[in-house]
């Protein structure tokens, strides 16, 4: 009935709420591999996760004119999960006010107000349920297990700066310095892939298959019907009764429209490739904020340069605790800087 194409952030819940009706077929495709990976699921690892090439998409932007044409790294996760298998788990859901502006674009339905049950909906909160989060659902957020010294000194001196203190950046202002959040279960990664999907995987009418590239979407009379992609070194060919959804993530679904012929009419036909359904808006408006890294040299062994990795990794393995259980970007900031048109921050910051 359904064919998703992509299990990450989405295509994992997609494939939940699809087979809890248990008169629809569910077919999810993954072109990445299953999440067995331990460095995955303990937190601290994501250090480790860019090591591994089957994990991750790699992606390179094109040169940045503004940047000296250097190509910035740009990393999207190739495994059940996504990019929440490989990120920094923090939680962090937008601006009151980014959900109102897109109500005032025309979108009904899509206000701060209306999407907050659906959040709380979402939520197993570890503090317990109040007026902006809830508890029991399948996406759990925590307070981080171990936090370094460092992270709390950099909160002291954000106060001492005259910056205010935030405990909740999900709450009624997001504005201020704190410890994030992060989607984590008893010292564990809580991805996508962990919180819809491993529920979901033993329902005899959802099928997951992973190595599974989508290479074009089959289109009939104006229709999408079905899916075309590559497998074990081979090429299948699948169709779908009712819908065919999308959730490759920012760059892939574009890709794969327009490797099915739909998009902008010029880039397709100087691709070779023949026009489906011309779609301008496909593969541009593209956003994204930029990360400045800045260093600074540490004259106390109190950072994590210092650590023993077999004695953190052997503490976390053996008792889900310590250093393990750290996301690294544990601490942060939102800032309202001169040049917001109005009172939302538009300078985070992560330490």
């Amino acid at each position: 009935d359904y064919i998703v194409v992509g299990a990450g952030s989405a295509g994992c819940v997609l494939a939940n709420r699809l087979s809890e009706d248990p008169d629809c077929r569910v077919l999810l495709l993954e072109a990445g591999g299953r999440d067995w990976n331990p460095f995955i699921h303990m937190p601290a690892g994501l250090a480790q996760l860019v090591r591994f090439q089957s994990l991750n998409w790699n992606y390179s932007t094109e040169p940045e004119p503004a940047l000296t044409d250097r190509r910035l790294y740009w990393p999207r996760g190739r495994v059940l999960g996504g990019s929440s298998s490989i990120n920094a788990m923090c939680y962090i859901r937008g601006h009151h006010t980014d959900y109102d502006d897109w109500r005032d674009a025309g979108n009904p339905g899509w206000s701060f107000a209306d999407v907050l049950p659906y959040f709380k909906r979402a939520e197993d909160q570890q503090r317990g349920a109040s007026a902006f989060h809830g508890v029991g659902g399948p996406l759990a957020v925590s307070d981080l297990q171990y936090v370094n010294d460092l992270s709390r000194v950099f909160i002291q001196a954000a106060e001492q700066a005259e910056f205010c203190r935030n405990l909740d950046f999900n709450g009624p202002v997001q504005r201020g310095f704190g410890l994030y959040q992060v989607t984590q279960r008893n010292g564990r990664r809580c991805s996508s892939a962990r919180a819809y999907l491993r529920p979901a995987m033993q329902r005899p009418n959802l099928k997951v298959h992973t190595g599974a590239l989508a290479c074009r979407v089959l289109v009939e009379h104006g229709r999408a019907v079905g899916v075309e992609y590559r497998r074990h070194g081979r090429k299948h060919r699948v169709r779908a009764e009712r819908e065919v959804l999308l959730s490759g993530g920012a760059i892939n679904s574009p890709h794969l429209l327009m490797l099915s012929g739909i998009g902008p009419a010029r880039v397709l036909e100087q691709a070779g490739v023949q026009v489906v359904h011309e779609l301008p808006g496909v593969g541009t408006n593209l956003q994204d904020h930029l990360d400045v890294m800045t260093l600074t040299r540490c004259l106390q062994p109190v950072t994590y340069d210092h650590l023993n990795e077999l004695a953190v990794g052997l503490r976390y393995f053996l008792f889900h605790e310590g250093i393990g259980t750290s996301n690294i970007a544990e601490a942060g900031g939102f800032l309202v800087s001169r040049r917001s048109r109005r009172d939302r921050p538009d300078i985070q910051m992560h330490f």
